[in-house]
């Protein structure tokens, strides 16, 4: 192998890594989204994990978070804008990374 080719490699080794680290950051949000917004609907425990998790699975609909940010609002009914929950997401973004740069 080339230099060339060993950069080309290593180039496209570091895309697949950064797009598998951006997809666990996106689901941990989603996660940690839905066991606040089971806090705010007074779930807790078991029941709001299970939440939580029909929160991450709402996110394969479509493309984006609004798919999550729907879901969320029309769960809450009203306790909760959807700005109010684009902002918690995005806030919660960070906390999802960190915590999995502290798992690595």
């Amino acid at each position: 192998m080339t230099t060339f080719d060993d950069r080309e490699n290593a180039f496209e080794n570091k895309f697949a890594h950064d797009a598998e680290m951006q997809f666990r950051a996106e689901a941990r949000r989603n996660k940690l989204v839905g066991l606040w917004a089971a806090g705010l609907m007074g779930k807790s425990g078991d029941e709001a994990a299970a939440y939580a998790m029909t929160v991450v699975e709402a996110d394969f609909e479509e493309a984006g978070i609004e798919d999550v940010v729907r879901k969320v609002a029309a769960d809450l009914n009203g306790k909760a804008t959807a700005d109010e929950i684009r902002a918690k997401m995005a806030e919660l973004l960070v906390t999802a990374k960190a915590q999995l740069m502290t798992e690595i």
